[in-house]
């Protein structure tokens, strides 16, 4: 029987039909560009102390030391969440004119009771600054980075071009830009292959029949023959949930380690992106570079899935970005452009790896439940998205320990990614059972009890059906600790 490739050959590759459908699902991703990045200017922290008011009629002299010096790394700078308890100081003053007769250390201190004031140097007013997500409450500005983040797909090369000093204004310009998603409801079509998986068959007839008038071909008179209208009525007939994408071994491995990737890869590029700030320069030219940068990079992407191994590419792709990451940590403090370069070098390679990514998992997961396990992961994606705020915030502590951090993680991510079948030139399944099996796992028993039939420990094979317990992968030792340790898997 014909595959789906086969029976839509007579529609061509490349017509006028899928152009038009590329360009408008191209289009859409600019509204992303913008939600994504917003966060790195509408979410930054200002310099910023303790407000004091104007009422106290304090001199000049002692307005100047409200403020308590702290020491911070090898600088002596003013304390950001602490001041002298203004009531010592409004009655200090009154029998000391000159403060600098008196040592004000000894004065107890107080947090900041009247908020704070912002620096307006760069920015007119951000989320941190409006909500005052400072000091005790400096959880929150991580936290509310992370559910700005919780909805976003990340976008494109505009994420650094309209950079606003207000806030609000930018988020009025990134909900207009959302309107750009309504068209697609009327414009693109149901995919004619899962409508055929589903027994929609008229429908997918239909939408083939219109492909073919678009890009100006003849389509046959009869597009199905009855045996593969039985068989797709047959296979309509099998539902598909959730619970499919961990339901046999080969699926289940397949699904964790794409859930794996998808985080790293998601947390690498988000914690990328949101350092920004602590990079040496204009945040307004490092996030273009960071936002530039991604051109290259998904035209490399491009290239590779048009002529190279997935797997293998992939992998390098993540191995390599990781050990650029992590070098930075050994880069001198007086060379910080040498760090900044291998920092777009990373960047490089975690958005050329994340454009691969969505087409690799595509290709893993057969036609009954591909949409399932691209949302999946891209539903793990999110929870990457959620913690890289926390990853940026930890360059307060250490200045290169985000970029270790995400460098120690790609390379994990590039390691997993050798454990997936190719999918390059190999056909698309259309169900679980013509997926590809699993690299460096021992293949799926068909039911718990086959190694407890395997009496004979030389044995590779199931006494009482025969099944294959090894497909040549791992040797029986190694087996033999699997199925300790993992036992669940079995």
């Amino acid at each position: 029987m014909r595959d789906y490739e086969e029976i839509t050959a007579f529609l061509g590759e490349w017509g006028p039909f899928q152009r038009f459908i590329f360009l408008l699902l191209s289009a859409s991703i600019f509204p992303n560009g913008f939600c994504g990045m917003s966060i790195i200017f509408v979410g930054d922290i200002p310099e910023y102390v303790c407000l004091i008011p104007e009422n106290l009629n304090l001199s000049q002299a002692w307005m100047n030391k409200t403020i308590p010096l702290v020491q911070k790394g090898s600088e002596v700078q003013y304390s950001r969440c602490r001041r002298y308890r203004l009531e010592s100081i409004v009655n200090l003053s009154l029998t000391i004119p000159d403060p600098d007769l008196f040592n004000v250390s000894q004065i107890e201190k107080e947090p900041c009771l009247d908020g704070w004031v912002y620096s307006k140097e760069q920015y007119i007013s951000t989320i941190v600054t409006e909500w005052d997500l400072v000091c005790n409450d400096d959880w929150k500005a991580p936290l509310s980075m992370s559910f700005f983040f919780a909805g976003v797909l990340i976008g494109s090369f505009v994420s650094g071009q309209l950079p606003d000093r207000s806030w609000r204004m930018l988020f009025l310009t990134l909900s207009l830009s959302g309107l750009m998603y309504i068209p697609m409801w009327w414009f693109i079509p149901e995919s004619p292959r899962w409508l055929m998986l589903k027994g929609r068959v008229k429908e997918a007839e239909e939408i083939l029949r219109f492909i073919a008038k678009k890009n100006g071909v003849t389509a046959p008179d009869v597009l199905f023959t009855e045996l593969e209208l039985e068989d797709m009525r047959a296979k309509s007939t099998q539902s598909y949930a959730i619970i499919h994408l961990v339901r046999t071994y080969n699926i289940r491995i397949i699904t964790i380690i794409n859930i794996l990737i998808w985080m790293i890869l998601t947390t690498g590029y988000f914690g990328l992106s949101l350092n920004t700030p602590n990079l040496h320069g204009d945040d307004y030219l490092n996030c273009f570079f960071l936002a530039a940068i991604e051109v290259p990079a998904s035209t490399a992407a491009w290239i590779f899935l048009q002529r190279c191994s997935r797997r293998v590419t992939l992998s390098s792709i993540l191995l390599i970005g990781g050990a650029l990451l992590i070098v930075i940590q050994f880069i001198p403090t007086n060379i910080s452009g040498l760090a900044t370069v291998l920092v777009m070098s990373g960047k490089l390679s975690t958005t050329c790896g994340f454009d691969m990514v969505y087409v690799y998992t595509a290709e893993l997961y057969p036609t009954a439940v591909r949409n399932m396990g691209v949302g999946v992961s891209s539903m793990a994606s999110r929870l990457g998205s959620i913690i890289s705020p926390y990853i940026f915030y930890l360059g307060v502590h250490q200045e290169f320990l985000p970029f270790t951090l995400i460098g120690i993680l790609s390379a994990l991510s590039g390691t997993l990614v050798l454990f997936l079948p190719e999918t390059f030139n190999a056909p698309l399944p259309d169900t679980v059972d013509q997926m590809q099996k699993i690299k460096g796992f021992k293949c799926s028993p068909t039911h718990k009890n086959h190694f407890r039939f395997n009496k004979k420990k030389t044995s590779t094979s199931c006494s009482k059906c025969g099944r294959d317990l090894t497909c040549s992968v791992l040797n029986p030792a190694i087996q033999k600790w699997t199925i300790i340790i993992f036992p669940g898997l079995i």
